[in-house]
């Protein structure tokens, strides 16, 4: 019999939408294995509604429950937040998480300025930041990447409700709550990279991959790096579906925690050919 294959739902950042994750989603698709990604809140087909991180939540839910009630959620940025928020309060619903591009605490001063700087500047520009926001995508992403995230349509008046959202989100003390394997996932050049360590540590069972040449939007930048690592959970992901559905009625079948796969060190991902050495920070 085929091993199954654990369906994904896919998270996206901020002002953008589902559409991001075109490259990943084709990519996942062509192997056979179902991938979802969703809208949030306020952006995609839902920019009409008002962000909170409870309706982020319910989002991911709704698209877990949509390809079957068990996934591996994937989530990018405030699309990481969610995920972590969502593998807390739903653990059966998460056979894996991924949580790129967002290994810093939301700290109550930072969020606060950037939501302050989004109502009292950018909602007030005739275009609500349209011209600055299309300026920076063409600046920082490849334009098959920049086609991606413009075909959803941009969420330029979400920031505000989506910073005063994470005001209350806890990702350290929600990783911790977490069971299923974590792969935290960052770009080298990326600036939410502070706490990292701390994310880590915080995982029952978590791993780090660092992609080279790969700023922020990880999954954009380094497209193919990210669905390699995609890939590479997925596996992990399957197999240890498939191992506890064979040993469920053995007796003494220990839980992964029990089974030394917590506290791994750095797994750097480095050029696709060298795949497998550490590449040196």
């Amino acid at each position: 019999m085929a091993e199954r294959q654990v369906p994904v739902v896919l998270v996206h950042g901020l002002r953008t939408s589902r559409t991001m994750w075109r490259a990943q989603v084709e990519a996942l698709t062509a192997t056979g294995r179902t991938a979802h990604a969703v809208d949030l809140p306020g952006h995609g087909r839902r920019v009409d509604e008002t962000f909170t991180l409870d309706g982020a939540v319910d989002a991911v839910v709704d698209g877990v429950d949509a390809v079957g009630g068990r996934a591996v959620v994937v989530g990018l940025s405030l699309g990481g937040y969610t995920a972590i928020a969502h593998a807390a309060r739903h653990p059966g619903q998460v056979a894996g998480l991924v949580a790129a591009a967002c290994c810093t605490v939301p700290r109550a001063a930072v969020v606060r300025a950037w939501g302050l700087a989004a109502d009292a500047f950018f909602a007030r520009l005739p275009d609500r930041g349209a011209a600055i926001n299309q300026a920076l995508v063409d600046r920082v992403l490849p334009p098959q990447a920049a086609a991606d995230v413009a075909a959803g349509g941009f969420a330029l008046d979400v920031v505000g409700d989506a910073m005063r959202a994470m005001r209350a989100a806890t990702p350290i003390t929600d990783l911790a709550r977490v069971a299923a394997p974590v792969r935290l996932v960052n770009g080298r050049w990326d600036h939410f990279r502070g706490d990292e360590r701390r994310f880590l540590a915080a995982c029952r069972d978590g791993r780090l991959s660092v992609v080279p040449r790969a700023t922020h939007l990880v999954s954009l930048v380094q497209p193919v790096r990210f669905t390699r690592v995609l890939l590479d959970v997925l596996d992990d992901v399957d197999a240890r579906e498939a191992s506890a559905v064979g040993t469920r009625q053995l007796p003494g079948a220990h839980a992964a925690d029990d089974a030394g796969l917590v506290g791994h060190d750095d797994d750097v991902v480095p050029e696709p050919v060298e795949r497998g050495r550490r590449d040196a920070s």
